[in-house]
This record gives C-alpha cells, sequence and structure tokens, in this order.
C-alpha cells in the first residue's frame, strides 16, 4: 500500500513557510526552501539592496543562511582560516586601478597567488601583485589561452583558480568553496567546480538575459585539464565538475563606451577563425541570428526584469552578432575582387 505524502497549502505573503499535512514535512520543507526562499530580485529591488561599488568587498559581506545547505567553518574567519591547497592564477595587463579587490578576495585563504603579465604592463600592476605576496610572472601577449596556460603552468598547488583582475571571489562563494574542500577530501574531490557569475553594469547588478547566471567552470584540479579555444577560452577537463552555488563578482564593463569598444575586437577575432575554418556567412545570419539573440535574451531569459540596462544589453549583444557576420561577409566579397 502506498505511503500518502501529504498536500502542502500555498505560501502567504510575506514568505512564511507553508502548512504541511500528513507525512510530507521533510520533503515539503525542502520543495518550499528551494522554490519560494530564493526568488530572483526584480531589477529595481535589485538595485536598492546593493549600493554602488565604492568599495567592492563590502558586496561580500553578506551572511550565508540556513536554507543554503552549506556548513561554513569557523576557519573562515581570516584570522583563523588555514588555506586551501590551491593556487590562484590571474591574468592581467595594465589592472593598477581595479586589480586590488581581486587580490584582497583571495589573499588570506588560498596557498599562492600567480600574476600573469604580458610585456606592455607600465602601471604598475605587477608592483601591486608583489606587494600582495604574489608569483609575477610575464611573457608577451599571444591572446587569452595560452596565457592563461602560462600562468598555470607556474603554480605548484594542486588545485588551481582562475580569476581575472576585474572579478571577485564573494565571500559566500570563499565560504562555499572552503565548505566543499573540507566536505571533499582528498580522492574524493571531483575533477572541478563550477559557480554563476553576477555582473555589475550601470549601478545594479544583473540578474537575467545572457549575463546572469553565465556559469563559469574556473576551479579545478591542476592534473584534470588545460585551457583551449580562440578568442573565447575554454577549460576543458577529464572528470566530474560539480557546481556551487555562490556568485563570482564580476566588473567587466565600467560604461557604454568601453562596452561598444570590445565589438570591433571581437568582430575582429571572429572574422580570422571564421577565415581558417573557412566558413562563410550570408543573409540567415544577419537576419535571424542577431533577432533571436535579442529575443532569447530579454524576453525567454526575462532581461527586461534588468530595467533599462537589460534591454540595452540584449540590443548591444544583437548588434555585437550583427557585426562579426557582416564583417565575415565583407571580407569575403573583398578577397573575391582581388585578380587572381
Amino acid at each position: 500500500m502506498r505511503e500518502s505524502v501529504g498536500e502542502i497549502s500555498p505560501p502567504r505573503r510575506g514568505g512564511n513557510a507553508p502548512s504541511v499535512q500528513g507525512n510530507a514535512g521533510p520533503i515539503c520543507l525542502h520543495l518550499w526552501r528551494r522554490e519560494f526562499r530564493h526568488p530572483r530580485l526584480p531589477a529595481n529591488r535589485a538595485a536598492k539592496t546593493l549600493p554602488a561599488p565604492q568599495s567592492i568587498l563590502k558586496f561580500a559581506q553578506f551572511p550565508l543562511k540556513s536554507t543554503d545547505n552549506v556548513t561554513v567553518s569557523k576557519s573562515c574567519d581570516p584570522k583563523l582560516m588555514t588555506k586551501l591547497p590551491i593556487s590562484v592564477c590571474i591574468v592581467a595587463g595594465n589592472e593598477a586601478h581595479r586589480i586590488r579587490p581581486a587580490l584582497d578576495s583571495v589573499k588570506d585563504w588560498t596557498s599562492e597567488i600567480i600574476l600573469a603579465i604580458d610585456d606592455q604592463v607600465k602601471d604598475g600592476t605587477n608592483d601591486i601583485g608583489a606587494a600582495y605576496g604574489a608569483k609575477v610572472v610575464s611573457q608577451p601577449w599571444r591572446g587569452h589561452t595560452a596565457h592563461r596556460n602560462f600562468a598555470s603552468s607556474h603554480a605548484n598547488q594542486p588545485w588551481l583558480l582562475a580569476i581575472d583582475a576585474d572579478e571577485v571571489v564573494s565571500e559566500k562563494l570563499r565560504d562555499e568553496i572552503i565548505a566543499t574542500f573540507q566536505k571533499h577530501a582528498g580522492a574524493n574531490r571531483p575533477a572541478a567546480y563550477s559557480f554563476p557569475r553576477l555582473s555589475y553594469f550601470a549601478g545594479r547588478w544583473i540578474r537575467h538575459g545572457d549575463w546572469y547566471p553565465d556559469r563559469k567552470v574556473r576551479l579545478w584540479r591542476k592534473t584534470a585539464g588545460q585551457w583551449e579555444g580562440d578568442p573565447h577560452e575554454k577549460l576543458v577537463l577529464q572528470g566530474e565538475v560539480v557546481r556551487l552555488r555562490a556568485d563570482l563578482f564580476h566588473y567587466s564593463n565600467e560604461n557604454i563606451d568601453q562596452m561598444l569598444s570590445k565589438i570591433e575586437v571581437v568582430s575582429t577575432l571572429f572574422v580570422r577563425q571564421s577565415q581558417s575554418r573557412r566558413r562563410s556567412a550570408g543573409w540567415t545570419d544577419l537576419a535571424i541570428r542577431p533577432f533571436w539573440k535579442f529575443f532569447r535574451a530579454y524576453i525567454i531569459r526575462l532581461g527586461f526584469l534588468d530595467g533599462w540596462p537589460g534591454y540595452f544589453i540584449a540590443w548591444i549583444n544583437a548588434f555585437s552578432t550583427v557585426a562579426r557576420y557582416a564583417k565575415v561577409i565583407e571580407q569575403a566579397e573583398a578577397k573575391a575582387r582581388q585578380p587572381e
């Protein structure tokens, strides 16, 4: 005879737990916590919840909730914690104006910091890294993939954590990583861990559209994989990847002009990649791809909940798609007009 699971009454306004009847207590409480205690905030509420980034690390200082299912050790206190066997690998150019928060977010709980710069760094980024105890290594710029692997090759710890100069490991993510390492000890740990990346733009956190959750695999066993791909590098791994819940904070685009300037760089790299692969483009790429890009980001992925920045991000991504494929067509036609 099947046992009755029971019924759940709808949750009341204000976030109180639903009443449970029958034998469904633990199951229903778990489902309620999962579905109703962690809603996505609308854009206007999210903007009021977190202030502008005058001090970036302040964003990381919100406590874990009991419903997050993460046990935080007392060792998470920076004064008491034992450093994890992790080498932090940071690839940076001229980033002296914003690299300190990234370094501050990892210096107390990881065993090593590798700062990989190129030979064009002139603003003192290397001196800032050295002041934090980082191992500073340099080589001529050969692309993101080559530079990330270059940084990894200098690491001495069995685990690697890759972040950029414009990213900050939140205290919540730090605590989750520490708790996970305590839980998955030794050989029981998977090949890698992924976590969502939360971007800050135009005075607010972007929680929808193509920018979130923007999950990244950035913490991995050194022997499990390496970076591949161009222009967008990807970590190619052998083994299981476990998903973490806490966010990596991202402060990439400081303003609209900076976003627009990236389109030229990315589209030019796309053209080179298309030429090397002998990939052509046509009217379908110009008409359908950009429309789908906007519709998916703004409607399907709820970009409209991020206010005007969500609208702008959806459009700029669509325009970037047009620019890439239009430049492929332009280069193909220019080559066809050349005399043989």
